[in-house]
């Protein structure tokens, strides 16, 4: 596929975050040891920027492993990730491309042998990686099944690169300090966060936060999950007479998740009578602004950048006086 091809579903793909749809590029790393062929990997289209060919890269004076180099695209000097390196696969044809990435306010490039197509799928087709060994390692979110064109499945793995950004380059200011972040709000005695990520990564950062303001929380790995959660606890609330806030002070949803999207999740907050009054924060490495008004329209009460501590906790604690406020 053609990057001008890429480029032109641009438009199409901003409208599908009302239908809990997303569209995943599909592509190919090599072969895995052992294995007879490449297997479909694929990520977000959303946090593709643009494809381009392989261009000649600059060696980096004490790069990480697995980073090829960097390059100059269009006056942005970017790193480029040998994608199947970290993964374990070896390219047959070589690394041809570079998906150049844009997500938790950074910009990556990741080094691929080949773009096979671009897919409209359904979160509710994709099904949580728990039990395989990649998610194990922190390098798959979730198994796609897609028609074959002959009556079969065929399975995509997509990636968390989030993990993978985070195993090749860390970042210190993922790390989570009490004199960055502040103090936590005050929740009501029994009440919790309730978050919602399908990465392991974000899951483990979400938990340094919450512990170090102090905040109780239930952790749950996507949408159906956290709003199933929600439902059960509204339901022990009406039986004892007191009101679901009671027990859930704030919602802390991703977008991208498995089953159900935090954009879908939040819809179903809003629009029910019982959990419409919980706050929803989205929490999310896919940043801009056309994904802030999608959120802004789907009912959410703040917006926040993956891995932003500080601004984390501030919007935790703006939105929840708010709430206070209200009530």
């Amino acid at each position: 596929m053609s990057g001008i091809a890429f480029q032109k579903e641009v438009d199409e793909r901003t409208n599908l975050t009302g239908s809990n749809k997303f569209e995943m590029l599909l592509f190919r790393l090599g072969k895995a040891p052992g294995g007879e062929r490449a297997e479909l990997f694929g990520i977000n289209v959303f946090k593709v920027r643009e494809i381009v060919a392989m261009p000649a890269l600059t060696a980096m004076a004490g790069a990480p492993q697995h980073v090829l180099g960097m390059v100059n695209l269009r006056g942005q000097v970017i790193p480029v990730i040998d994608l199947p390196a970290v993964i374990g696969c070896t390219p047959e044809t070589g690394l041809n491309l570079m998906l150049v990435t844009e997500f938790a306010r950074s910009t990556q490039a990741f080094a691929a042998e080949s773009v096979e197509d671009i897919v409209r799928l359904d979160w509710g087709k994709i099904l949580p990686a728990d039990h395989t060994a990649s998610v194990a390692r922190g390098l798959v979110t979730s198994i796609a099944r897609l028609d074959d064109g002959q009556g079969g499945v065929k399975l995509v793995q997509v990636l968390d690169v989030e993990s993978i950004l985070q195993r090749v380059m860390p970042s210190e200011a993922l790390e989570v300090k009490k004199e960055d972040v502040g103090t936590g709000p005050i929740l009501k005695p029994g009440a919790v966060v309730l978050a919602a990520d399908d990465s392991f990564v974000a899951r483990t950062m979400i938990e340094q936060e919450l512990k170090v303001l102090n905040l109780p929380y239930i952790m749950t790995k996507n949408g159906q999950e956290a709003l199933s959660t929600l439902q059960d606890l509204a339901a022990d609330c009406r039986a004892k007479g007191v009101p679901v806030t009671d027990r859930v002070a704030v919602v802390l949803s991703d977008l991208e998740m498995p089953e159900m999207d935090g954009f879908t999740l939040t819809r179903s907050i809003k629009g029910d009578p019982a959990l419409r009054a919980i706050p929803v924060i989205i929490h999310s490495s896919l940043t801009g602004d056309t994904n802030e008004q999608h959120v802004q329209r789907a009912g959410a009460d703040g917006y926040v950048a993956k891995f932003a501590a500080k601004e984390l906790a501030e919007t935790l604690r703006q939105v929840l006086a708010k709430a206070t406020a209200s009530a």
